[in-house]
């Protein structure tokens, strides 16, 4: 049978999770795993522009059911198709796509061209491995080699891509947002960060400094929302002891200068005060609680990229 008739006889591929969080898309490959034959289709080359960065996935089940992305859309069913093929053959395959591919018919809207290794889950146990990771919040990795056709737990890049002897993907904890105070901005900010998938503390003054010992971590940004200044001292003073990648904290340019002041009579450091974001956010003025919102979520999301890009 040649593969014109192997294609004829699969599935018709269809979306069944709508997500491209990775912990989601791993968390899906094991549950389809215990069903059947899995895939993980991996970005791993972009040329030109492309609407996803390396190391997005999409995997694929037997029965064509697929979630994730490796483009913004165009390409994920031809690459269920492709995985459909690999698990039918039982072997892994690279397949290209846009710019350079010879699937003409396939044009990426980027007008760019992508890579996608697609590996045939043979076990789940570097699967297993990274969510166990992510769970108790540190980063992890996976290096496909496409030689010995294999998954495996790896030590954490810096940023996605090859290193010689495979192709590495990395995976880091989900945003902690930890929002000190009890305004209507705290409120807002808590109800924007809930729809984007964020772990969300929104804590009263008075835990919040305990708090902030023991829950921030690289992965978290710490909002102090306080129209005391009084109130917002010890909190700032305890986040700048943190590891957070964010410190913002609310006011007009003017209660910042006052808040320096504060600092520095505190004996803190010019460049650990040159870590707080303020007036917070990415634009201002504000002048209502969902503008502020967005304003530092946005501000928050822009951080991460810079730090974890």
């Amino acid at each position: 049978m040649n593969e014109t008739d192997t294609v004829n006889r699969l599935p018709t591929p269809v979306r069944a999770l709508e997500t491209d969080d990775p912990a989601e898309l791993l968390r899906f490959a094991l549950a389809s795993f215990g069903r059947g034959p899995v895939a993980i289709a991996t970005l791993t080359g972009i040329r030109g522009g492309a609407a996803r960065a390396l190391g997005a996935h999409v995997v694929i089940a037997a029965d064509g059911g697929h979630a994730g992305f490796v483009s913004g859309g165009c390409v994920e069913a031809a690459v269920a198709t492709e995985a459909m093929l690999a698990m039918a053959e039982g072997r892994d395959r690279t397949v290209a796509y846009g710019e350079g591919s010879p699937f003409f018919d396939i044009v990426l809207p980027c007008g760019g061209g992508i890579t996608v290794a697609i590996h045939v889950l043979r076990d789940v146990e570097a699967i297993d491995c990274v969510l166990r990771c992510l769970e108790a919040r540190r980063p992890a990795a996976l290096r496909y080699s496409p030689q010995t056709q294999a998954l495996t737990c790896a030590p954490v890049p810096e940023r996605a891509g090859w290193d010689g002897t495979g192709f590495l993907s990395v995976y880091r904890p989900v945003t902690r947002l930890m929002i000190s105070g009890r305004s209507i901005e705290a409120q807002a900010l808590a109800r924007l960060a809930a729809c984007a998938g964020y772990d969300i503390l929104v804590l009263d003054p008075a835990r919040a400094i305990h708090a902030i010992e023991g829950m921030a971590d690289a992965h978290t940004a710490i909002a102090v929302l306080h129209h005391d200044p009084d109130a917002e001292l010890p909190v700032l003073l305890k986040a700048l002891q943190s590891p957070g990648f964010y410190i913002g904290a609310m006011g007009s340019m003017k209660a910042h200068r006052a808040r320096v002041e504060r600092l520095r009579d505190q004996g803190i450091a010019e460049a650990d005060i040159a870590r707080i974001k303020a007036p917070i956010g990415m634009f201002g003025p504000t002048r209502d609680a969902s503008s502020l919102a967005i304003s530092v979520l946005a501000d928050v999301a822009a951080a991460r990229l810079t730090r974890f890009a």
